[in-house]
């Protein structure tokens, strides 16, 4: 007896709970002040073209235009090129379906319609639409996700944490700048405080600017200082007030240059105190949010997560607890992924872009610049020419980081490089490891 006939052709997988039976397909092209739109039907016809003022005005006319070609919102999707900021909220706002798509891919469905190459907006609306229309919106379950709006709690919390990271990244930067001009005239105060993302190092250059007012303080004041600082303890008070007793030993002997950078080092000290007070507003209003949502318990008590990384999980997790596969896809997205969380390139390599930017030994120069005679002269020419008082050496940095995202980074490629200063330490920078087995 003969098995029973297998039918070769595999079950179709159940049309996913977000699936919409859509009558037209839209490419979103966005600008800063203007948008191009391109509508097509279910069977690959352009329904409209339009290109629009970002205004109310030129809001309304898209929702007029729409209306005269019977294009109704509810059964309508739209791609766009990023899954944040005001055009989405107004896509969303009119009703259509919005369905992200990474840059990247946009760029190859653009090559599919314009092997050349050829830039221009209304092409990349139409090959968006009909990427969507042929990929993007499938009953298998294999297309496209469609963007979930969260609730206004939600978003605000995500909002306010990727600002705090932008902030802190500003941070460092006034340190980086603080850190270079007290290297130029005052450098006691550098041997004083390691840490200078810490406000006391501020408030130094703010009551003794210069060595020579720290030198005339005398140690009375010194120790009020440390002490007004919560800085009495043994261990490190004795170290600073070695430092500062010798502040006159070693410093800069030309006073245009103490004048000068003094000055500087005060407005930048000025700066971060206010920058700091804001991330501290920033830290209370999160964790505020954070408390209010029904999930606090759950995020709060995941291990590892801590008061900052838990609230920026919640956030970019958000109402849609189908955005991602597993928690540690998740964990990835918010922060640096652990080795072998994505697989190896054809070197078998893991992580090589997208975790953090890789330290390399290489002097950053200008890509088509003359190659520098020395390996001193590669050091000296690596300082960046736009601000030429900064003479901290630059380094090159490759790869890309967790905090590149898709929407507004281009650099997920081994070959993106750039310039970093050697003293900026953040947590998106980091180097390579190599483990070699014994006897190799």
């Amino acid at each position: 007896m003969s098995d029973p006939a297998v039918d070769p052709t595999p079950a179709r997988a159940p049309a996913p709970a977000d699936f919409a039976p859509f009558t037209h397909f839209a490419g979103f092209d966005w600008a800063g002040d203007h948008h191009d739109l391109v509508v097509v039907d279910r069977a690959g016809a352009v329904v409209l073209r339009l290109r629009f003022d970002d205004t109310a005005e030129g809001w309304q006319c898209l929702a007029e235009r729409l209306a005269e070609r019977g294009i109704t919102p509810g059964l309508t999707a739209v791609a766009v090129e990023t899954s944040a900021g005001s055009a989405v909220q107004r896509l969303l706002d009119l009703g259509l379906a919005v369905y992200p798509v990474n840059p990247m891919a946009a760029r190859r469905y653009r090559e599919r319609k314009a092997p050349s190459g050829a830039k221009d907006d209304q092409l990349d609306a139409w090959s968006l639409a009909d990427a969507l229309r042929l990929d993007g919106v499938r009953p298998d379950g294999l297309g496209w996700r469609r963007l979930v709006p969260d609730d206004p709690l939600v978003q605000e919390l995500r909002l306010l944490c990727r600002d705090e990271v932008q902030l802190i990244a500003q941070r460092t930067a006034l340190v980086n700048q603080l850190r270079a001009a007290l290297r130029e005239y005052y450098p006691v105060a550098l041997e004083a405080f390691d840490d200078w993302t810490r406000p006391h190092g501020w408030h130094l250059v703010l009551s003794f600017p210069t060595p020579a007012a720290l030198a005339a303080a005398g140690r009375r004041r010194w120790e009020r200082f440390l002490k007004g600082h919560g800085l009495n303890r043994p261990e490190t008070r004795d170290h600073r007030l070695a430092c500062f007793a010798r502040a006159g030993q070693f410093c800069s002997s030309n006073p245009a240059v103490t004048a000068a950078k003094s000055r500087l080092s005060v407005a930048l000290a000025t700066m971060l105190l206010a920058l700091q007070g804001q991330l501290d507003e920033y830290r209370r209003r999160i964790g505020e949010l954070f408390d209010r949502h029904p999930d606090h318990d759950l995020f709060g008590s995941l291990p590892g997560a801590g008061g900052k990384l838990a609230p920026r999980l919640l956030a970019e997790l958000g109402a849609d607890r189908t955005r991602f596969d597993t928690a540690q896809a998740l964990q990835c997205f918010a922060g640096t992924a652990p080795v072998e969380s994505f697989p190896p390139n054809g070197y078998g390599l893991y992580e090589v872009t997208g975790n953090v930017w890789e330290w390399t030994t290489d002097w950053y120069r200008d890509h088509g610049a003359e190659p520098p005679s020395s390996p001193c002269c590669a050091r000296e020419r690596s300082y960046d020419p736009q601000h030429p008082n900064l003479r901290i050496p630059r380094r090159v940095i490759k790869g890309g980081s967790h905090l590149c995202a898709p929407n507004y980074c281009h650099r997920y490629r081994p070959a993106a490089r750039m310039p970093q200063a050697v003293d900026t330490s953040t947590s998106h920078i980091g180097f390579r490891c190599i483990v070699r087995p014994s006897g190799q």
